[in-house]
C-alpha cells in the first residue's frame, strides 16, 4: 500500500488533497500542517518524509504583497523548504509533487503559457516560487513533479469567489477588475487530479516535469464575479468593471495568467474541466453556502 505525506495539510488545497486521498481509498496518509511540520527545518523534513513513497507539497508562503517587503522569508518557505523536501525525497527514493504558480510568468503574452515557456516573474513571490521549482528539479530530476496552478477557490480558505459573495450582503455594487485574465480553478478538482498524478507517477506512466493544474478556458475577474453572482441567484448587473489601477497593490500582478495543458497528454490524462463547468460543480457541491 502506498504511503502518502501531505505538507501544508491545513490550508485550502491541502485539506482538499487529504479528502481526495481518502475518497480514493488511500488509507496510509500522513497529513501535516505548518504547526506539525515547518518545511524550512531540514531535520524535521527528513524525519517526516521517512517511510513515505509519495509527497504532495502544498505548503507555501502565499502572501504575495508581503513577499515584496520580506522576500527572504518567502524564499525560505517557497525555495529552501522545497529544497529540503526534494533532498529528503531523494534520500528515501520518494516522489515529490510540488505546487507552484502562474506567477512564474511575466503575464505579457497573447497565447497560453506552455509548460516549457521561459519564466520571467514580475514580483518577489513569483521569484521565490520559480526558485523552488528549480531546486526541486535540480535535486530530484527523476522523481520531481511541479504542478502550477492559479486563481484557486474552495471551501477551506479565503478566495475571490467567497469574498465577492460575502461582500454582496453589504454592498449593492461591487467594482471588479477586468484587465487580468486567468483560469479560476476549484481546489477540490485540483486535489483529485494531484492524487491521480501521484498514482500515475508511482505506476511509471507519468513522467517527471512540469504540469499545469488549472481549469481550461479563460476569463477575467470581472466575468468570474458575474458568473458567481448568477450561480448564487444574484443579479450580475451589480458587478461593475474597472481597471486594475483602481486597486493599486504593492506587488504587480501578471495580466495574462492563462496556462496551456499539453503536459497532461504525456501522462495519458485529459486537461481539467472548463472553468464555468468547474465553478458550477463547486456551487452544486455546496462550497459557497451563504445564509
Amino acid at each position: 500500500m502506498t504511503r502518502w505525506l501531505v505538507t501544508g495539510a491545513t490550508g485550502m488545497l491541502g485539506r482538499d488533497v487529504v479528502t481526495a486521498l481518502r475518497q480514493a481509498g488511500e488509507a496510509e496518509v500522513t497529513a501535516l500542517g505548518r504547526d506539525a511540520l515547518d518545511i524550512t527545518d531540514a531535520t524535521r523534513v527528513l524525519d517526516a518524509v521517512t517511510g513515505h513513497e509519495l509527497v504532495i507539497n502544498t505548503a507555501a508562503w502565499t502572501d504575495v504583497d508581503g513577499a515584496e517587503t520580506d522576500e527572504a522569508a518567502a524564499f525560505a518557505v517557497n525555495s529552501t523548504g522545497v529544497h529540503h523536501l526534494a533532498t529528503a525525497c531523494a534520500r528515501h527514493r520518494a516522489r515529490l509533487l510540488h505546487i507552484s504558480t502562474d506567477y512564474v510568468f511575466s503575464g505579457t503574452n497573447a497565447v497560453p503559457w506552455a509548460e516549457g515557456a521561459v519564466p520571467a516573474p514580475v514580483n518577489a513571490y513569483g521569484r521565490t516560487k520559480l526558485a523552488g521549482e528549480r531546486a526541486l528539479h535540480a535535486v530530484l530530476p527523476d522523481h520531481g513533479y511541479t504542478v502550477r496552478t492559479a486563481w484557486l477557490y474552495g471551501a477551506h480558505g479565503p478566495n475571490f469567489v467567497e469574498t465577492v459573495l460575502r461582500l454582496a450582503a453589504d454592498r449593492e455594487v461591487l467594482e471588479v477588475v477586468r484587465d487580468q485574465t486567468g483560469q479560476p480553478t476549484w481546489s477540490h478538482a485540483l486535489a483529485t487530479r494531484l492524487v491521480a498524478l501521484g498514482r500515475a507517477a508511482a505506476a511509471g506512466t507519468a513522467r517527471p516535469g512540469v504540469y499545469h493544474g488549472t481549469a481550461t478556458g479563460r476569463t477575467t475577474w470581472y466575468a468570474l464575479a458575474r458568473e458567481a453572482f448568477t450561480l448564487a441567484g444574484l443579479s450580475p448587473g451589480r458587478i461593475e468593471p474597472v481597471d486594475s489601477d483602481r486597486f493599486p497593490r504593492r506587488a504587480p500582478r501578471p495580466s495574462w495568467s492563462v496556462l496551456g495543458h499539453q503536459g497532461w497528454g504525456r501522462a495519458g490524462m485529459a486537461p481539467l474541466a472548463p472553468w464555468r463547468a468547474m465553478l458550477s460543480h463547486a456551487f452544486a457541491a455546496g462550497v459557497f453556502a451563504f445564509e
